[in-house]
């Protein structure tokens, strides 16, 4: 199974891999707020696994960012070999779409070093290629040109592959900030169509995401290690369409804010409904000793993404809400319905339309 890299180590090209395909794969700077000029071009950021899928070597190949041979993992890709001349390479992203949202935790799944399972869910829950640059085709490279030139090449030699949507348009990659987490969908990314594909680096590409708030129920309360009963961290809940109240994360208390937040916390743990937090505390500490509070407070938390029925990573505490009645906060504060004219995933996934 592909293990993680820490971003403190460094890429090993495969060593059989093609010389004309640049590796490793350009990487993307986050900033705040998309950048605006006719430099500019936008796609959407896919919440999936990065991929170069090349058949240089003579078979069809999916390297991840990190080296690693990701084929194996997702036969039902291989067709896509029929869609490539031989030496040929697309940069890309494999996904997988589910009751038509994008579905990372069913892409982990995948990762699995059994054969038999392999096939399994390559059937049950197929993935996806999205394409996005073209870095090598028929023996030509294109890498060396500049994004807007492959961008032409990539719509005229590839349009028989699932192509990611791409605009010139600052506006229209805005709408897609604010309409996208509905499908699962992980922001905008912008690339220089003036510069040729770096790389490894961060230079010629940004990522914005969109800052996401939620109003949680307060369910609990991990303590500090230090014996003095102090509040580490608030443990988070929503509402199920039943009415049950739903685990989702936690989000640490600073410091400064420990005697606020425990004057509107501690007076909660009186007659507090018996309470287990499935989740460890994943975000250090070691295990917390926990405590059920009664769901009667709401606070507003700043998060990046959700994964499965979780926040992925710890949340920012930004204020209470007295104001909010607990029963409000239900899962429609993370999943938030279509709203008419929203992107539909399945009309950004579909092959691109033929050109003459």
């Amino acid at each position: 199974m592909p293990r993680a890299r820490r971003s403190s180590e460094p890429v090993e090209r495969p060593a059989d891999l093609d010389p004309a395909i640049p590796f490793p794969p350009m990487e993307a700077e986050l900033v705040r707020d998309l950048p605006d000029g006719a430099e500019w071009q936008y796609e959407p950021k896919w919440d999936g696994f990065r991929g170069l899928l090349e058949n240089a070597s003579g078979q069809l190949r999916l390297w991840s960012r990190n080296a690693r041979p990701l084929l194996r993992y997702f036969p039902e890709l291989q067709p896509l070999g029929e869609l490539l001349p031989p030496r040929s390479c697309l940069d890309g992203e494999i996904v997988i779409v589910r009751d038509g949202v994008l579905d990372f935790d069913a892409m982990q799944t995948r990762l699995h070093p059994a054969d038999s399972r392999v096939r399994k869910l390559s059937a049950e829950i197929p993935a996806s290629f999205v394409a996005f640059d073209v870095l090598l085709w028929d023996g030509e490279e294109h890498w060396p040109e500049t994004l807007a030139d492959r961008r032409a090449t990539l719509e005229r030699v590839a349009s028989r592959c699932t192509l990611s949507p791409a605009t010139p348009d600052r506006d229209e990659a805005l709408e897609w900030l604010s309409s996208f987490e509905a499908i699962g969908l992980d922001g905008v990314i912008a690339k220089r169509r003036d510069e040729p594909y770096r790389a490894g680096e961060r230079t010629a590409v940004v990522k914005v995401k969109p800052e996401k708030t939620a109003d949680c129920v307060v369910a609990g309360v991990r303590w500090k290690s230090d014996g003095q009963r102090r509040i580490a961290t608030l443990l988070l809940g929503l509402f199920d369409d039943d009415g049950a109240l739903d685990y989702v994360g936690s989000s640490a208390v600073a410091p400064a804010r420990h005697d606020e937040i425990a004057d509107a916390v501690l007076p909660l743990l009186d007659n507090a409904p018996e309470r287990r937090f499935s989740e460890p505390n994943r975000w250090g500490g070691g295990e917390l000793e926990e405590a059920a509070v009664r769901p009667e407070l709401v606070v507003e938390v700043r998060y990046d993404k959700v994964q499965g029925r979780r926040f992925r990573h710890g949340t920012k505490l930004l204020r209470l809400r007295p104001d909010k009645d607990p029963s409000q906060c239900t899962w429609r504060e993370l999943r938030p319905p279509l709203a008419p004219g929203d992107p539909l995933l399945e009309r950004l996934l579909r092959p691109s339309p033929t050109r003459d």
